[in-house]
């Protein structure tokens, strides 16, 4: 299925396709900050419509993902692994989706506070 979604300002767009069978609340340090529900998808399957300029990054501990949000209104709309190569994934805030009943949306909760 594809699903659109965007920050709050429309800066940032994105479409992406998949199943949303479910996402993931983590308690790490940012994400509890965040609140952001995340959906996990192959990388290709994530096509962002933003200018370069609105599309900020954040790295932290490892600098394993680019935690993505825009410059404008500051939502975080998505995360990406930074490994090369197609097996990459993307994090989807489904928060950000258009027509998503979060309600119906199974949420696993996830420990990275521990890892």
């Amino acid at each position: 299925m594809l699903y659109k979604g965007s920050c709050h300002c429309g800066r940032v767009a994105f479409e992406v396709e998949g199943e949303l069978d479910g996402a993931v609340a983590c308690n790490c340090s940012i994400c509890a900050r965040k609140g952001a529900l995340l959906w996990a998808v192959p990388h290709l399957g994530l096509h962002v419509q933003a200018a370069p300029v609105d599309l900020g990054t954040y790295l932290f501990n490892r600098h394993a993902i680019q935690h993505r949000f825009c410059r404008n209104c500051g939502i975080h709309v998505f995360a990406e692994d930074v490994a090369p190569g197609i097996e990459r994934s993307a994090y989807i805030n489904i928060r950000c989706l258009e027509g998503i009943d979060l309600a119906a949306v199974p949420v696993h909760q996830f420990d990275g506070r521990s890892m």
